[in-house]
This record gives C-alpha cells, sequence and structure tokens, in this order.
C-alpha cells in the first residue's frame, strides 16, 4: 500500500477465547471428537430458555414495531423502565431514560467506550482479564493494557494496593475497570473492596467501568449488589446485557447505565460521544429491548433467576471438589458467573510434559503446535489431543499466570462429571509424565 492502513493497536486485538477454536478444528479434522468449554454460551451446552420467556418473545414477533428502527439510545418504553429498575435499588445513583443507552450487545458497547476515549486516556483493568476489555483498550491505545492484579491465593480478590500505586504513578490511567462477578475466575468482590476502589478513583478524579453482566448469576451467600449502589458520586458506566442472564447470547442486546454524568463535564462529553457514535448506526436491534420489561418485569422472573443461581452454585460445588487433594493447582470455587479457573503453581509445568495421544497423526500436529509456547497453552494442547476437552489458557487472559478457565455449563450431568474427572486425571497425568 502506497500508506499503511493498519492500526497502531491492531496486535493487540487478541480473543483467545475464539482463537483457540481454529486449532481445535484442525485437530477435529484428523479425527479427535471435541467437547467445547471455551466459551460462555449456555445455550450451545443445553440449556433451554423457559417456554415463558419463549412465548415472551414470539408474541413480540407479532408486534410491527419489532422489525423497525427505534430511538438511537434504544426503546423508550425499555430504557425508562431499567431506569425505574435503578432508581429501586437501595441506596443507589438515581438515573433518568437518558442515562440508559443500547448497544448491539456489550462487545459493541465495549468498543465504543474504549474506541472514544483519547488516545493518551487508559483504563486500568484486571489480569486475569476478559479479552474483550484487554484488547479493546490495548487496541485504542496502541500499548500493552495496564493492569492491577487479582490475586489467586485470596480468592482472585483484587489487589487494592496495586490499583492505588498504579494510578498515583501513572498519571494517563484516567478509569480503572472491575468485572464482579469476574470472568474468567468467577470470585465475587464484597462491597468494602467495591467501595475502596470508588474511593480511590474519587480521590484521583478517575471514571470506573463495571462490567455486570453476570450480576444476576451469584451464590454462596453473595448478593446481588450493582454498581450504583456503592459508587457514590464517582462518574462510572455499568454495562449490563441479557445474554448470559435470560439467557439470550444471540440477542447482541446490551446497554450501558450512565452513573453521576452531572458530576464531571469532561466525563459528560465523552458520554455524549458515545450516543453520536450510536448515531451514526441509527439504533440497536429493536425486538430483544422490547421483550426487556415485560421479561423482567414478569413477576416469574426472580424465581427464573433464583433457580440459575442455585443451578450454578451446585455445579461449582460438584466441579470444585473434583481438585481437592491436587497439590499442584490452585482452584477458588466460583461465587458467581458460570466459569471456574484452575491454576498451575509456580514452577510445576515444563516442556517434557506430554500425555498419551493414541492417533498418530494428531499426536504428531499436537507435538508441533505445542514448540514455543506457553507452558500452559501446551497443557492446552494436549489435553485437546488427549481428550478432545476445549479450554482457554489462563496466559490467554492477559495474565502472568500459568492455568486454565473451563465452564460450568454443560447442562448433561453425565457428560459435566466426565469433563471434570477428566480434566483432573489429566493434569495428574501430565504432571507426572
Amino acid at each position: 500500500m502506497r500508506r499503511d492502513i493498519v492500526h497502531q493497536g491492531a496486535g493487540s486485538l487478541s480473543y483467545e477465547i475464539r482463537e483457540i477454536v481454529a486449532v481445535a478444528r484442525e485437530i477435529r479434522a484428523i479425527g479427535q471428537p471435541l467437547t467445547w468449554e471455551n466459551i460462555g454460551d449456555p445455550i450451545e451446552k443445553g440449556e433451554r430458555v423457559p417456554d415463558w420467556i419463549r412465548g415472551i418473545v414470539h408474541d413480540l414477533l407479532d408486534q410491527p414495531r419489532s422489525w423497525g428502527y427505534c430511538d438511537t439510545a434504544g426503546v423508550a418504553e425499555t430504557r425508562g423502565f431499567l431506569a425505574d429498575r435503578v432508581n429501586e435499588r437501595p441506596g443507589g445513583v438515581k438515573v433518568n431514560s437518558d442515562d440508559i443507552i443500547f448497544f448491539n450487545g456489550l462487545g459493541d458497547a465495549v468498543a465504543k467506550v474504549y474506541g472514544f476515549l483519547r488516545r493518551e486516556a487508559r483504563v486500568l483493568g484486571p489480569s486475569p482479564a476478559y479479552s474483550t476489555h484487554s484488547s479493546a483498550e490495548a487496541a485504542h491505545s496502541g500499548y500493552n493494557h495496564v493492569t492491577y492484579e487479582l490475586d489467586p491465593y485470596r480468592g482472585w480478590m483484587p489487589d487494592v494496593d496495586d490499583i492505588r500505586n498504579k494510578v498515583k504513578y501513572n498519571d494517563s490511567i484516567a478509569g480503572i475497570l472491575l468485572l464482579s462477578p469476574d470472568n474468567p475466575t468467577g470470585a465475587v468482590y464484597p462491597r468494602e473492596t467495591l467501595e475502596q476502589i470508588a474511593d480511590i478513583a474519587r480521590e484521583y478524579r478517575l471514571f470506573l467501568i463495571a462490567d455486570e453482566i453476570y450480576a444476576h448469576i451469584v451464590y454462596n451467600g453473595c448478593p446481588r449488589l450493582h454498581m450504583s449502589q456503592w459508587v457514590g458520586d464517582v462518574p462510572a458506566l455499568a454495562m449490563r446485557g441479557i445474554s448470559k442472564e435470560y439467557p439470550w447470547p444471540g440477542s447482541r442486546c446490551g446497554w450501558l447505565e450512565v452513573l453521576n454524568k452531572d458530576k464531571d463535564e469532561n466525563f459528560a462529553t465523552y458520554v455524549n460521544s458515545l450516543l453520536a457514535a450510536k448515531r451514526l448506526e441509527v439504533s440497536s436491534t429493536t425486538l430483544p429491548q422490547m421483550s426487556i420489561p415485560r421479561v423482567i418485569g414478569d413477576s416469574r422472573y426472580q424465581a427464573h433467576l433464583d433457580q440459575r443461581a442455585a443451578m450454578f452454585r451446585s455445579r461449582a460445588d460438584e466441579a470444585w471438589k473434583y481438585f481437592e487433594g491436587c497439590g499442584a493447582v490452585i482452584v477458588n470455587k466460583p461465587s458467581g458467573a458460570f466459569y471456574m479457573t484452575v491454576m498451575f503453581k509456580e514452577g510445576v509445568l515444563n516442556n517434557n510434559q506430554t500425555l498419551p495421544i493414541e492417533n498418530a497423526a494428531i499426536r504428531s500436529r499436537i507435538e508441533t503446535l505445542a514448540k514455543g509456547v506457553s507452558p500452559d497453552k501446551r497443557f492446552v494442547y494436549y489435553l485437546m489431543g488427549a481428550t478432545g476437552i476445549v479450554v482457554v489458557p489462563l496466559t490467554g487472559f492477559h495474565c502472568r499466570h500459568n492455568g486454565f478457565r473451563v465452564t460450568l455449563l454443560e447442562s448433561d450431568d453425565k457428560k459435566r462429571h466426565w469433563i471434570f474427572k477428566t480434566l483432573r486425571q489429566s493434569i495428574d497425568a501430565y504432571l507426572g509424565s
């Protein structure tokens, strides 16, 4: 090309959750049946949306309005409904319908939230990081994502001192990101920790982003706690959606709750730029938005949330037990979302460990793929070749620790038990090879 047309941040656009699929399909083509544990799609893993929710969506198809454009910021009725829900939260920030902005899924929201920041303005995020956030933040700046530590020895809790030091000594940091419940760890942060992070943001005049896509999937005694309830007067963006909650991942329907927009003129101008960017697209998808007041406002919805939380609590207990007594890994029992992280202790992995693979062609390909990669990715490749289970290496989440993420989504009880039993047996065999 006459001019270099590649964006400076293009090299940062990495999404290991999907990238492992290309390798897995290659292994499947050689002859290994696969069990997909790489992505959080409840529908793919056999969960069926309740008939009453399906009925609401079906009825909306008969409304002509569901086939057309909606307002740029979203369906007015839905935005008003969601604003009312925010205002009903005890002790929280008050909003109006103008503070609710819809996007085509949170992936769209994430791209715009980072893409329309001034390039020099950085957002400090957790490590392990969810790849959509870390890649988008790095790409907008053209530099590596800046992170604070989640401590695996304290249940993957944020290191608040690390956050404070990173903010204090890096004045390019304009915002702090957190995910609670967290992906990939399943950790849920206590209110005290969240308020400490808000205090840091207030002291250094930063804004906050909270990805709350799993806010209603909490268990083990953790409350459903929203950012509006603990953020105080700090300007902030809470990210919400229905993809994991109905669940309806194919809806691509997410929204921002804009909090304390009136507290900072610069933040208000930035939020207005996000809405201006949406105007260029005209609007987000109409029908899923129209379903929200009808589904979330239905008297059956609370029981639906409670049933799913109980289901994932049971699966978290079940999965965690398979790793009891395994001295080579650290496994914190999840308290939210539907993921579990298995972290290898320092020094237990090396470049000589393998798993037996009967198919010679698969074995040869895995041996080639495993050269020169991170130790946990090497394990993930051998696991895939030997068992067909596809998990995501922990280093793929912008993390210095070795390990992998697995889901709690498999609906077939027998198969789910096989997955976790096989994971434990494979770890023992790999480390003993």
